[in-house]
């Protein structure tokens, strides 16, 4: 790591005004090698050095997740691949990983069809897959996860969508699942379900259930490729949907306790908007009145913003609030979608993904339930060669601004060698953020595997060595996972902050973190699910900077009038903070 007082040399070389003849470039030698800050609208990048190697394979990672095949693609059903999730299921203190897989129409030539897989965290920087011991051994159209402890016994349970029936894993403890879909009230008929989401919407302590479904599909009564308009892409002969095939309406499932979920989909107000193609869910308090809200990443379609009334329903106001369409009125394809505070000013923003010849989109918060449409003034704009999934906030380099990390794909693998501008495999995104103003797409001076071409799906973040940064962990179409360690520069220290419900849920799904360092308040919530189809860390990772401590740290808890502060708190350190009991727990990490 550098020394802090270089490190505040150049913070102090950044923020000075460049003068009149501004220099593009400005180099600052360090002792471990040189940094380089570029100057792009007047904001100035720290360009250091930044690694992110995938390890997938030696840490264990080495089963391949299907959804099709790559050589062409008949069927919607074989392009959304698959999600993943992060979680702490034995309660060691160390991230664990579930990865989902879909099959093939055709079938398999194996013996035996593939399954989901979980991973035990064997806090070495590697993983032993133990799905059948653990009781998730089960083959089918996997499609995505969400994590949440819905029985509140400290055990947390996992929730995995499909196409076809979905399935509630209760964790027994003791490393062991039982699948109780039957007997909790989400026995549902098959369906086509892809993002899912757990949180506490009418705030009584319990987990209730979000499930995202896209579409209606019969493959007897799907047209064949390139029949119809719906069966086309820039003149070359496509699978047909989602335009032309039959939408579908998400659903809500309220926890009544003792075990079991009642679908409130129709008295929530949820069913009054049918018919659309959803993907993603990410769920925020937006409007920040302490009630959590929903918005969906819609395919070909206007997106949803489930504003939370307060009274048990829900209304969607994403036209009103400037977040269903593009900035000239235009329905996008949306796909993957997270939630963070971009700009610094304490109000949650969103940032969605989108079809290739597209950019993606940063609604900025303004703050009066309404976003602007920022991603050309933030510089994201450039970007319209790239399909985009997974997604997520992250700040990559603890220099307190939250970066962006986004992983791609095409769907159609077919036409790759007629339109070589649309490639099957791409490359990943990333992000950095210049104070909340800019985004400057750093990937080419990333070592490791963000420039490494793949067609990915899942994302999910957290720090599955422990080590103090967050990682990476990508779930690929037809090939084995990505898990890209952050092995990258850092600006400075950190603060994890892990929750604990009381009179909240035990997760404190839904709990604002406002943290205040040096002149800074960095603001987090936590979720269960988003990114696309996927579940990251439930721990809230903070980059401090240069700051040693905090000086104080703000906890709304996800239950009414529940509100907690901490004073001075160190950094370089991982903390469990129990509801109305304060800091329970602490782990030091020395500095690297």
């Amino acid at each position: 790591m550098r020394p802090l007082d270089e490190v505040a040399f150049f913070l102090k070389m950044r923020d000075q005004e460049a003068g009149p003849q501004r220099m593009s470039e400005v180099a600052v030698p360090l002792r471990l090698g040189l940094c380089i800050c570029v100057l792009s609208l007047g904001t100035k990048f720290w360009a250091g050095p930044i690694s992110f190697p995938d390890v997938a394979s030696e840490a264990g990672l080495n089963d391949v997740f299907y959804c099709g095949i790559d050589k062409e693609k008949n069927y919607i059903l074989e392009s959304l691949g698959g999600g993943v999730a992060l979680f702490d299921f034995n309660r060691d203190e160390y991230l664990d990983a579930f990865f989902v897989t879909g099959s093939r129409l055709g079938g398999f030539l194996e013996p035996e069809e593939p399954t989901n897989h979980l991973y035990v965290n064997n806090r070495d920087g590697t993983f032993t897959r133990m799905t059948e011991q653990a009781g998730l051994l089960l083959s089918g159209w996997g499609q995505g996860a969400c994590v949440g402890d819905y029985d509140n016994d400290g055990f947390d349970d996992l929730f995995v969508t499909y196409f076809g029936k979905n399935r509630l894993y209760r964790n027994r403890g003791e490393a062991l699942f039982e699948d109780v879909t039957d007997t909790t009230g989400l026995n549902d008929p098959p369906r086509w379900s892809t993002g899912c989401a757990f949180l506490d919407y009418d705030l009584d302590g319990r987990l209730d259930l979000f499930i995202v479904n896209y579409l209606v599909f019969d493959k007897v009564k799907v047209p064949p490729r390139g029949v119809s308009p719906d069966c086309r892409w820039k003149g070359e002969l496509v699978m047909c949907g989602p335009r032309g095939l039959p939408g579908e309406t998400n659903q809500l499932f309220r926890n009544v306790g003792d075990g079991r979920f009642k679908e409130v989909t129709q008295e929530s107000g949820i069913a009054l908007v049918p018919g659309r193609y959803s993907l993603s869910a990410t769920t925020l308090d937006y409007n920040q009145d302490s009630w959590p809200d929903i918005y969906v990443a819609v395919d070909t379609k206007a997106s949803i913003l489930f504003r939370n009334n307060g009274d048990g329903t829900f209304e969607d106001v994403a036209l009103m609030a400037s977040v269903a369409f593009s900035d000239n009125g235009i329905e996008q394809a949306g796909m993957g979608s997270a939630a963070g505070d971009f700009d610094g000013d304490g109000h949650l923003d969103l940032v969605k993904t989108n079809f290739i010849d597209d950019t993606a989109n940063l609604y900025r918060n303004n703050g009066d339930e309404t976003f602007d449409e920022f991603v050309h003034r933030s510089g994201m704009g450039k970007n319209r060669d790239f399909m985009g999934w997974g997604v997520g906030f992250l700040d990559f380099d603890h220099d307190t601004w939250p970066d962006i990390f986004m992983v791609n794909g095409h769907v159609y693998p077919e036409i790759e060698p007629v339109l070589p501008k649309n490639p099957y495999k791409q490359r990943r995104i990333l992000y950095r953020s210049g104070k909340g103003q800019r985004l400057e797409d750093v990937s080419e001076l990333a070592n490791g595997g963000v420039m490494k071409r793949h067609s990915s799906r899942g994302l999910a973040l957290g720090d599955f060595d422990n080590d103090g940064d967050v990682d990476v962990f990508i779930n690929n179409m037809n090939e084995i996972p990505s898990l890209l360690r952050n092995d990258s520069d850092r600006l400075g220290g950190f603060l994890s902050i892990r929750l604990v419900g009381v009179q909240s849920n035990r997760n404190a799904i839904g709990a604002r973190v406002e943290v205040y360092a040096g002149d800074r308040m960095i603001v987090q919530e936590v979720r269960s699910g988003s990114s696309f189809m996927s579940q990251s860390d439930f721990r809230l990772h903070f980059g401090l900077g240069v700051n040693k401590s905090v000086e104080r740290i703000e906890v709304r808890w996800p239950y009414p009038d529940s509100r907690e502060t901490l004073q001075d708190v160190s950094a370089n350190q991982f903390i469990e903070v129990t509801e109305g009991k304060g800091i329970t727990g602490r782990n030091f990490l020395a500095p690297r």
